[in-house]
């Protein structure tokens, strides 16, 4: 199981912050909305930024963000 990492686009407002606390995973678009760097709709989180994708998730200002885990 491979955990990635879930944008709610109807919920998210462009704050960036995710992409400042997982800058592995995220950059931001002209609009500051996080975009994967992998091209993944949802990116898998690596093993070692597993911590920092849970701290983005819980810190996210309109709850945007979710983990869940998936087969591939």
């Amino acid at each position: 199981m491979k955990t990635r990492l879930h944008v709610d686009w109807t919920r998210c407002d462009g704050h960036g912050s995710c992409a400042e606390l997982l800058p592995r995973l995220l950059d931001v678009d002209d609009f500051g909305f996080p975009v994967s760097r992998s091209g993944e709709r949802d990116p898998v989180v690596p093993a070692r930024d597993d911590d920092a994708a849970r701290h983005a998730v819980r810190n996210c200002p309109l709850m945007a963000l979710r983990l869940y885990d998936a087969a591939s």
